[in-house]
């Protein structure tokens, strides 16, 4: 007897036999890969063992790491399933060695009947004429003399094999020396055996079986018959039970024959027999026993109305689970049919498939056995199968139509499946009239309509307008077309809603081909666009036939993005509202990255209407002027006069780091206003972290940085201007090079560019040049009073605003005062307000200004402030998590060397991050900074600080705040759930990004992405809350990879306690303590005082990083002979690598020299073949658009 069993498989068997191991009362025990950490049937069991890496052989197969997580559980029996080590003879014996109850066949019986060869002498003996075949075939050669006396087309199999792999099907010798080698190296990695032989191939079969099961005893019942014969490359794709259109005699002898075999060697659980119908000549040839639980076992026990996992079972615990069932089984009633869906592109041969799954819908009313879900990640380590719908009904023409109904309700997402060929296959009038053969499948063809990616584009991302709205507050970005004038323009002219799902398209665009005939329009930067290689123009609509290939080549200047829109759409699974791609963040579109080769687009079917060929086409140039408001953070608080100034008349170069999350520009570096940001940091860009407005002109450091769609939601650095809205198209059309003048506009003017066609325009008319409007940046002030803090309305452009509280410090009762605003605000439900994100000590409030414009919403927020009560007399929920933190962790290390290898070599803060924050805290060793952060509760103020709900806290008490300043330039490269430091505040990062808080160790995720297990919330992919405080328990490195997997997997058991936050009791705690916080700030301002005198010493403020310009080649620098091509840069950019010398001879199209910009690697090919004469760059080169980057030569004999 036994109380816990241990599953030693995955995916969706696991989770049936799960399921069926729960309801009998036993404790159930999962293992997993590392692919698997987070998988649903780790999440079902009751404990979960990890074997080992992804690969099978290093961890389903290890018979040792599966007895020891055995062991370790207290698992008296293993079930294994079906695959893996289901049919492996070895590991039954190791089982029953150990103790261990093996819930299966015994180990004799597997290793007959695992012996392909052993079962047709078994076969034979029992009456049952198997397919013609040989014996094991030690070599090719020994194959092509067996296939040769059986006559072609013969197959090759595997001995110890199943399921269809490690077959071939081969009609001549060539074929036979080719699949030989192949057949062998698939058996051994997937069986751990290379024994082969060959069968005659039968043309037209249908594949039959019999289940069966025994007690072991020398009693076997039949439990009916399954048709398997829906095949491709001899793997089952669609069964039903019974087998259809089988005559009754032969019916009978199948049955009995599977008994008389199996009693014969008295088979113990349950099994399969499986047979070939010979469709010509009616008969049934013996093909195998399959000595386990089948994939197709569910539509048994549909017509049966068993459990034959519960059998199994009950019999492992010593039940007679036959008594009293007779021979032949239960009465079959009914039919049902299972369809298996699989990872794999039937118009591509099945090729397999992988990635992320962003939509997993099965209908009601059908059985379904899953092992995926939404957020799940398909991996090509283990076999295709994601899911098995099983329909039924009172007769086979109902069960047919029961599944067919089920799939067409079925939709998943993110890897291409089947789906399409099993909904055709029900279709198939052969199979409606059970003519189908194992042939048949081949020939259906998959109709429904799709758009295969040929070529993926440099950065091709499926997007929505307005993009993801309303979840600023957690920093989740809208993103959306970042020139959403050309986008929505396309969608126009085609008569589509103008923001339906569309494709943008960065430098060179994707290579699509249609099935079906389709209407497409390309917008954007004017760049080559061919159907089937025949220019069409953008701009307009296009026919496309079914068939042809739209391909949208490099957009070569000016402009850099092009859009394509659908007629009727694109079918995206939406993420929170959307289709929009944030691939940083690994959400929207098909599979939540980029477009790439081999992904397959879904037309779509929204409702179109007339097309508007009037839609006005923004103007694109190398030299923009950006229409721009003063705000939220200009002159005299933040910046000088004299910078305001700068910003306007200094010509900005957009430089090669530019991408979606924002646009650097290079230029004069201002002045500021203060000598440092206090406590928000050294730098006096720094301010104590507040929601940023998209367009907002952030000066990070010393680099102004226009944000964009993708940009983060939450910061800490100064905005001195905001591009109004008409003109934030813009920023999708700047390319590394281009240059951009700042034009101030009053609000008057902004108003009207959002409804006039001049928005379009590259510059501005003379006209609208108002310069900044006096007192438009504050549009409102309240003053200090004994029971509430001073207010500052500032605007953000002409669709935000920043409200502000109180001094530019960190304080409490500032953030408790934001909370109260916000809510109050949030609670009006006024129409036009979009998005409300408190930050430290500001409100950020974005509207539709064409419904709520901002000076109207500035006196709205006057009002609401006035209503608000006293702030000594606040408090709010505060949940209080403990969660792991491994100090130091090894990703700390390995983001420092990445940043010294490819940032930065020295600064202040290298090479260790916790010594830094030792150091300007005046602390006496490393110690004390993992002493104090343990010792910390993190009241979490902001969420979203480094995007998808990444808290920034600090802690309650002000002796245990660890203030330092943030890296300059920021890291490229920071691993998710890194903990870090940044002024007064700590940040876990949400997912991997760049960063620049100093880096003191690694957490468990706090963002589940698109699925959620405990304790995160059904709906929620964000951890923590507002006011959630956070302590920290210490850990290990190897303990933080322990919890992390049970974290992934929901079995974590995270302690989280609700509690309230009453400003009132912190404040009389800060009196209390007063003195002994006194003294630590003082000992701490020492320190940072001590840290800014070195770093003024050092000159790091007036070396701050800064691209140099692009460097050009002197005039008569370059030798061009007579023929030869210069071949030039497309933009501005670094230099990455070169591909060719002197000397080197290249093909057309071959790759001379990959620049890098916008964080992307992009090759520029030879335009003809030739010889290299000579290279003008080398890597870590910056050049310019037209820069001569080689000499090539024409090509001779």
């Amino acid at each position: 007897m036994f109380d816990t069993v241990l599953v030693a498989n995955r995916g969706e068997i696991a989770c049936r036999v799960l399921r069926a191991a729960r309801e009998l009362g036993l404790r159930t025990v999962a293992v997993y890969s590392d692919a698997d950490a987070g998988a649903p049937h780790v999440h079902a069991a009751d404990r979960a063992v990890r074997l080992g890496p992804a690969p099978a052989s290093e961890s389903y197969l290890r018979v040792d790491a599966v007895l020891s997580a055995a062991a370790a559980t207290g698992a008296g029996a293993v079930h294994p399933g079906c695959g893996f080590l289901a049919e492996h003879a070895g590991f039954a014996r190791a089982c029953e060695r150990s103790g261990i109850v093996f819930v299966g066949p015994t180990p004799e019986q597997i290793e007959l009947f695992g012996d392909k060869q052993a079962a047709r002498a078994v076969a034979t003996a029992a009456g049952i004429p198997p397919v013609p075949g040989s014996g094991l075939l030690p070599d090719a050669e020994a194959a092509v003399a067996a296939a040769e006396r059986l006559g072609y087309p013969v197959v090759l199999k595997v001995v110890g094999g199943g399921g269809g792999v490690g077959m071939r099907a081969c009609s001549d010798a060539g074929a036979v020396r080719a699949a030989f080698g192949a057949v062998t190296r698939q058996a051994t990695a997937a069986f751990g055996s290379a024994a082969v032989f060959c069968e005659r191939y039968l043309g037209r079969v249908r594949h039959v079986e019999v289940q069966l099961f025994g007690d072991g005893a020398g009693r076997v019942v039949t439990l009916g018959t399954r048709d398997c014969t829906l095949q491709r490359h001899h793997q089952k794709i669609v069964e039903e039970a019974p087998a259809p259109a089988l005559p009754t005699a032969l019916e009978d002898q199948l049955l009995r024959a599977a008994r008389t075999l199996a009693a014969a060697v008295s088979y113990r659980s349950a099994g399969t027999v499986e047979y070939l119908v010979d469709v010509a000549t009616g008969r049934a040839h013996f093909l195998e026993v399959n000595p386990r639980l089948q994939v197709e076992h569910p539509v048994t026990e549909a017509v049966t109305g068993i459990d034959l996992v519960e059998w199994m079972l009950r019999l492992a615990l010593g039940e007679q689970v036959l008594d009293g069932v007779p021979d032949h089984g239960p009465a079959v009633r009914g039919h049902a049919v299972e369809a298996r869906i699989c990872a794999e592109d039937p118009v591509h041969d099945h090729r397999r498939a992988g990635g992320l799954l962003t939509r997993v819908r099965f209908p009601e009313g059908v059985r379904v056995d899953s092992g995926i879900e939404t957020g799940a990640v398909v991996t090509p380590h283990y076999d295709p199968l994601l899911a098995k719908v099983v329909a039924t009904g009172p007769t086979r023409d109902a069960a047919l139509t029961a599944l067919g109904a089920a799939l067409a309700q079925t939709r998943i997402d993110g890897v291409p499946t089947n789906l399409a060929q099993l909904r055709a296959a029900l279709a198939d009038p052969a199979v409606g009239a059970a003519a189908h053969t194992t042939a048949t499948l081949a020939g259906i063809a998959v109709t429904e309509p799709r758009i295969d990616v040929l070529r993926g584009g440099t950065l091709t991302t499926v997007q929505d307008f307005p993009g993801r709205t309303g979840y600023w507050e957690v920093g989740i970005p809208p993103s959306g077309p970042m020139d959403d004038a050309s986008f929505r323009a396309a969608n126009r002219i085609l008569g589509n809603p103008e923001g339906a799902p569309g494709l943008e398209a960065t430098f060179t665009g994707p290579a699509l081909r249609f099935s079906h005939p389709a209407t497409v329009c390309v917008t954007g930067a004017p760049a080559p666009v061919t159907v089937d290689g025949q220019p069409v123009p953008q701009w307009c609509p296009v026919d496309v036939p079914a068939g042809a290939v739209l391909d949208i080549g490099t957009a070569a200047g000016p402009g850099l993005r092009t859009y394509l829109a659908i007629a009727g759409g694109l079918d995206v699974p939406g993420y929170l509202g959307s289709a929009a791609t944030f691939p940083l963040g690994g959400i929207g579109g098909y599979t939540g990255r980029a477009v790439a080769t081999g992904d397959v687009l879904v037309p779509g079917s929204l409702p179109t209407g007339p097309g508007d060929p009037d839609v006005p086409r923004p103007e694109l140039s190398h030299e923009w002027e950006l229409a721009v408001t003063e705000g939220p953070q200009p002159a005299p608080e933040y910046f000088t006069a004299a910078d305001m100034r700068q910003f306007y008349e200094t010509t900005w170069t957009v430089q090669s780091h530019a991408d979606r999350t924002g646009v650097r520009l290079f230029g004069p570096r201002p002045r500021f206003a203060r000598p440092d940001g206090g406590d928000a940091g050294l730098h006096p860009s720094n301010v104590h972290d507040n929601p940023y407005s998209v367009g907002a002109v952030n000066v990070s450091g010393d680099t102004p940085i226009l944000l964009g769609p993708d940009g983060p939601s939450l910061g800490g650095f100064a905005c001195p201007l905001t591009v109004v809205c008409a003109h934030r198209w813009k920023l999708g059309q700047l390319r590394p090079g281009d240059t951009v003048r700042f034009v101030p506009v009053t609000a008057d003017v902004a108003d009207r560019l959002r409804s006039d066609p001049v928005r379009c325009a590259a510059t501005l008319a003379p006209l609208l040049r108002t310069g900044p409007d006096p007192g438009e940046a504050i549009l409102a002030r309240t003053p200090a009073r004994p029971d509430r803090p001073a207010l500052v309305v500032r605007r953000g452009g002409d669709d935000n605003l920043l409200v502000e509280y109180g001094p530019m410090e960190l304080d409490l009762a500032l953030r408790m005062r934001v909370h109260a605003l916000g809510t109050a605000l949030t609670e009006q439900r006024l129409p036009g307000l979009i998005d409300v994100t408190p930050g430290v000590r500001s409100l950020h409030l974005h509207v539709d200004p064409d419904v709520l414009p901002v000076r109207r919403l500035a006196d709205l927020v006057v009002e609401a402030d006035a209503d608000l009560p006293a702030t000594a007399d606040l408090a709010v929920p505060s949940r209080v998590l403990r969660l792991p933190l491994s100090f130091d962790d090894p990703v700390v290390a390995r983001a420092v060397e990445r940043y010294r290898a490819g940032v930065r070599a020295q600064a202040p803060w290298l090479p260790s991050n916790t010594e830094f924050v030792r150091r300007i805290n005046g602390l006496g060793s490393v110690d004390e900074v993992r002493d104090i952060m343990a010792a910390a509760e993190y009241l979490v103020l902001g969420l979203g600080d480094v995007y998808l709900g990444a808290p920034l806290a600090v802690p309650v008490d002000p002796r245990h705040r660890l203030v330092t300043t943030k890296y300059n330039p920021a890291r490229t490269w920071t691993a998710a759930d890194t903990v870090g430091l940044g002024g007064a505040y700590l940040c876990v990062y949400g997912m991997d990004s760049p960063g620049g808080y100093q880096l003191v160790g690694r957490t468990v995720p706090i963002w589940s992405g698109h699925r959620q297990r405990p304790p995160f919330t059904p709906g929620v992919p964000w951890l923590l809350r507002f006011f959630d405080r956070i302590r920290w328990y210490p850990v290990s490195a190897e303990q933080l990879l322990e919890e992390r997997a049970a974290f992934a997997a929901g079995r974590l058991d995270v302690e989280i306690t609700e509690e309230r936050f009453v400003l009132a009791e912190h404040l009389a705690f800060l009196e209390r303590e007063a003195d002994s916080i006194a003294a630590v700030e003082r000992t701490r301002r020492a320190a940072f005082a001590a840290e800014r005198a070195a770093w003024e010493e050092a000159g790091e403020f007036s070396a701050a990083a800064r691209v140099p310009p692009p460097r050009t080649p002197e005039p008569g620098s370059l030798s061009v002979p007579a023929g030869a091509t210069i071949v030039e840069a497309p933009m501005a950019a670094g230099v990455w690598r070169c591909e060719v010398a002197p000397g080197t001879r290249v093909a057309a199209g071959a790759p001379l020299i990959t620049l890098e910009a916008m964080k992307l690697e992009m090759p520029v090919r030879a335009p003809a073949p030739g010889l290299v004469l000579s290279v003008h760059v080398g890597p870590g080169d910056q050049v310019a658009p037209g820069q001569p980057l080689v000499v090539l030569g024409e090509a001779s004999g």
